[in-house]
């Protein structure tokens, strides 16, 4: 039986997900992004899901693009189908409604670095690379990067990258805004560690209700994300788990959620 493409560990509901082509750097094909969106479409409906990470195999390679060599032969209504499978693929990813969370380690470049852009927040090791260099090979980022890159670092700054082709280091990208955190390589396995327990510390609708204001406020006038924010905090009163919350911080205790 051939290896998975992606490889998924739920833990009590912290699920990682790992593209799993490390000879290819991870690079996706319609096979990769058939199984990545068998795999979201499950976790739309997991009862328990608090939280999604989603990195690369081996040290070299986050996803460093999309598949040359399937894409070499498209014609352009290949080419539309391939776009459109991908696009439809990494919306579901930022639509879940838990945290996710990128673990970059090594290459993050073009279709690699628009999976990551549709990500809550991504932290990189210290040898990560990104980049979109689309342009270097004749076409443009199909894949998100010329609407996510700008809502993420600005639109000068995303032009930039998508007509230069050039790529950045991992410090570069925590500087204009594309990761979070930058650390040793050997120190990501820790972090997602620390933020599997954080996560698990808080209040799983909470957490899922923060993410919400945000995404969906981010598409509204103020006033009206504003009045999105105020039902949302409204409706954490309508369950236990404010309750658990606040009772045990007057007691002096860790809440159980």
């Amino acid at each position: 039986m051939s290896e998975a493409v992606i490889e998924k560990v739920d833990n009590d509901g912290m699920v990682r997900l790992t593209i799993n082509r490390p000879k290819a750097l991870n690079a996706l094909n319609s096979d990769v992004l058939a199984a990545l969106e068998a795999h979201l479409v499950e976790l739309e409906s997991h009862p328990n899901l608090r939280a999604v990470l989603i990195t690369g195999a081996g040290e070299k390679s986050f996803v460093a693009g999309a598949d040359i060599t399937e894409m070499r032969e498209k014609t352009p209504e290949e080419a539309r189908a391939f776009a459109m499978q991908a696009l439809r693929t990494i919306k579901r990813l930022e639509t879940l409604p838990v945290p996710v969370v990128a673990l970059v380690n090594g290459f993050c470049l073009g279709g690699g670095c628009e999976l990551a852009l549709a990500c809550d927040w991504a932290v990189a090791s210290d040898n990560a690379v990104f980049g979109q260099p689309e342009v270097l090979l004749g076409v443009i980022p199909g894949f998100g990067g010329t609407q996510r890159l700008p809502r993420r670092v600005g639109p000068a700054m995303a032009i930039d990258l998508v007509t230069t082709g050039r790529k950045i280091d991992a410090q570069e990208a925590l500087r204009i805004g594309l990761v979070n955190r930058v650390m040793p390589q050997a120190e990501l396995e820790s972090y997602a560690e620390e933020l599997t327990k954080q996560l698990k510390g808080n209040g799983p609708q909470s957490v899922r209700g923060a993410k919400q204001a945000v995404h969906d406020g981010m598409d509204q006038d103020l006033d009206s994300a504003l009045a999105l924010e105020t039902s949302l905090f409204a409706f954490c009163f309508a369950g236990d788990e404010q309750k658990e919350g606040m009772a045990a911080f007057v007691e002096k205790r860790k809440a159980n959620f």
